[in-house]
């Protein structure tokens, strides 16, 4: 069962760095924000002996990872098929209401292979191809009561070749809009600044109603960023600001920012965090070991380290 979750404020309170009007906030989380960013994926990395069972050590440093840099990166010897490991990752950092999108399996976890699931159905979908995904954070055409705050890629075998994802920090994205300009955020902030149109199902019927919302807003003082690079199946407001705040933040994204990293997961890997950006290139497969990730998408955020 599903929980509602508190809608977000359209703007930040006073005093929170995401504030247009309080300056100064924003001034000092900036440079602590620039200063700790991360250089290289190394610094995202955490091993651990078995995902499924962390040792309070190894959990601590994912999560302070996460605090820190948005998400983490685990690296076991661990290389079992078992779907459940990906929920028992999840759980230990309090990732615990999982959702259960339409292309998930049963279990709630999806299983990102090519060419799986019925004609029609998860095989019309980018992620189930070996095309390459354009920047997007998850869910992002998702109604405000499954907003997607938590997710999970746990690499069971990599393709022959390619599949690299690309990863970013919102709040890197955030603050390199806002040096833009600050008028830039505030258009993204609109609650009508993206509509993703709705989607039709085989018989012409919808399947899932237009969802409209902002790109950047605030829940008891984190930031959300709903996003995607795609132009097909996007609207952006007709406001011309929003249009050009939209066009400015494609162009940043494409900009290799500082604290953008790249990682190519292997078996025994995997990232967890936050709903950070990401995208992945296009791969090749091994046609007998073929690539195969699960995914876990959650509707909270990582829980904040003990004590």
């Amino acid at each position: 069962m599903l929980h509602a979750l508190p809608r977000f404020e359209p703007v930040a309170r006073a005093g929170s760095p995401f504030d247009l009007d309080t300056p100064h906030a924003y001034d000092a989380w900036r440079c602590r924000k620039l200063r700790e960013r991360p250089v290289d994926a190394q610094q995202l990395l955490v091993d651990v002996v078995d995902p499924g069972d962390l040792t309070s050590d190894e959990r601590d440093a994912l999560r302070t990872t996460i605090s820190r840099f948005g998400m983490a990166l685990y690296r076991s010897a661990v290389t079992d098929e078992s779907k459940e490991l990906a929920r028992r990752v999840g759980a230990q950092l309090g990732l615990q209401r999982l959702d259960a999108n339409w292309l998930a399996d049963e279990d709630g976890i999806s299983s990102i292979a090519v060419g799986t699931g019925d004609v029609g159905t998860r095989g019309d979908f980018i992620p189930y191809t070996s095309q390459a995904i354009r920047w997007h954070t998850d869910g992002y055409y998702h109604p405000d009561e499954r907003r997607i705050q938590g997710m999970l890629l746990h690499c069971v075998r990599p393709a022959a070749s390619g599949g690299v994802n690309r990863l970013l920090d919102p709040e890197l994205a955030y603050i390199a809009l806002r040096d833009e300009s600050p008028a830039l955020v505030r258009a993204l902030m609109r609650p009508d600044a993206m509509t993703i149109p709705a989607r039709l199902g085989p018989d012409g019927g919808v399947a899932r109603a237009a969802q409209t919302g902002p790109v950047f807003s605030v829940e008891q003082g984190a930031l959300h960023m709903r996003y995607t690079a795609r132009t097909r199946s996007i609207e952006w407001h007709a406001d011309p600001l929003v249009q050009q705040a939209a066009a400015c933040l494609a162009t940043l994204l494409d900009s290799n920012l500082p604290g953008l990293l790249s990682v190519r997961l292997q078996a025994g890997m995997g990232l967890v965090g936050h709903n950070v950006l990401h995208d992945r290139s296009a791969f090749v497969d091994d046609p007998a070991r073929p690539r195969l990730l699960y995914r876990a998408r959650f509707l909270d955020r990582v829980a904040p380290q003990d004590g």
